[in-house]
This record gives C-alpha cells, structure tokens and sequence, in this order.
C-alpha cells in the first residue's frame, strides 16, 4: 500500500494528497511507478496533474523515453504515450479546506495492490 496524507488546523488552508501512477506497456518485464504528493494551497487538478506527472517521468526516465522536461504536463503525457513503452497513467487525488473554527482537517490518497488470484 502507498498512501500521502496532508493536514491542517489553519482555518481556510487549502490542503491536498495525491498519489500518481505509471504503467509501462510491457508491465510482465517492467513495473510501473507510484509518486505522492501532499501539498498546503494546491487545488485537486494540480496536485493530481503534479503526482501523475511525477510517475510518469520516473518511468520515462528508466525505460529510456525521451522527452522535453520544460514542455508542459500535457505535452509530455503525448511523447510519453506515442513512445508505445507507457501504457497509462493515473492519479487518486484529495483536497479539502481547513474548518473555518481551526479544528483539524486531514485529507487521504492510498493506493492499495491487490495481487491476481494466480499469484496467493
């Protein structure tokens, strides 16, 4: 399991956690990649766009791809999916404001494998 968590007792604070996923197309010879993010004034779509990017550039990077890095999330989603050696990538992504009275908020993002039944 991998899990990124993130938590305040400032009122308003905007608190995030992320976890992102790369999966190579040829995942029986490579594994995949997981990243967490848990960021304080993100909002969900950038937390989540930064903890996918994060996977997919570590797979990248191992599996030989190349890319720009100052070119944006989007473009290097399209290199990293045209190369044929990055199949998917995905992210679980949670936010929320801190209470307006100071109680304690906490946001959660888990990724939990579960084995294929030939594999007990």
């Amino acid at each position: 399991m991998r899990f990124s968590k993130e938590f305040t007792n400032e009122p308003n604070r905007l608190v995030a956690a992320s976890i992102g996923c790369a999966v190579p197309a040829e995942n029986d010879q490579q594994y995949g990649y997981l990243s967490e993010h848990h960021p304080c004034g993100e909002t969900d779509e950038k937390a989540s766009d930064f903890s996918e990017d994060l996977a997919a550039t570590m797979l990248a990077t191992t599996l030989g791809v190349e890319f720009d890095p100052d070119t944006d999330w989007d473009e290097r989603e399209k290199a990293y999916k045209l190369s044929g050696k990055i199949v998917t990538t995905a992210n679980i992504t949670q936010s929320a404001q801190g209470n307006k009275d100071g109680l304690w908020t906490t946001v959660l993002a888990a990724a939990v494998f579960i084995p294929p039944e030939n594999n007990f």
